[in-house]
């Protein structure tokens, strides 16, 4: 199943550099970095033309209960703010897949979810560096149907 989906992360990556337009809302049209929260990981942000980007993020969460590993993709639309160069607001949707190991039992389960994401993204002018803070929460759809309003994070990145 891991071969699968990283073939599929992988099929993606390529087909969004093979779509992307030259006009875009943000500065950058790649940037690849850190995101730390609930859930710390590595995150991917490409343009796939326009205001549109796609998010791609890795992370790991875990607690005195559980811990998950799991793979995001965020379709995202991104907007100007008048007034203040280099900020961006931006919301999208998504899905994550992954796995969650139950500490109690030493279980394991297959995770499934539908995501949401709502954040700030500012470019600095005169670095290659981007810091987005959002707002991710989830409805899990297995092993159980939950709602999950615990996905804050920042992402620091390097833009290229």
């Amino acid at each position: 199943m891991m071969k699968k989906l990283f073939t599929i992360i992988c099929l993606t990556v390529i087909a969004s550099f093979a779509i992307r337009n030259t006009a875009t809302a943000q500065d950058y049209r790649n940037a690849i970095g850190g995101r730390f929260g609930t859930a710390n990981g590595v995150t991917f942000k490409t343009t796939l033309g326009g205001n549109k980007m796609l998010d791609l993020i890795a992370n790991f969460r875990s607690n005195n209960g559980f811990s998950y590993f799991r793979i995001s993709g965020l379709y995202e639309v991104n907007n100007k703010i008048e007034g203040a160069p280099g900020l961006l607001w931006y919301y999208g949707a998504g899905a994550s897949v992954g796995t969650r190991k139950w500490k109690y039992d030493n279980s394991t389960d297959a995770y499934l979810s539908v995501d949401g994401v709502l954040g700030l993204d500012y470019k600095f002018a005169d670095a290659p560096i981007n810091l987005s803070l959002d707002w991710k929460p989830a409805i899990g759809l297995t092993p159980e149907t939950y709602f999950d309003s615990a996905g804050l994070g920042l992402s620091l990145r390097f833009t290229f």
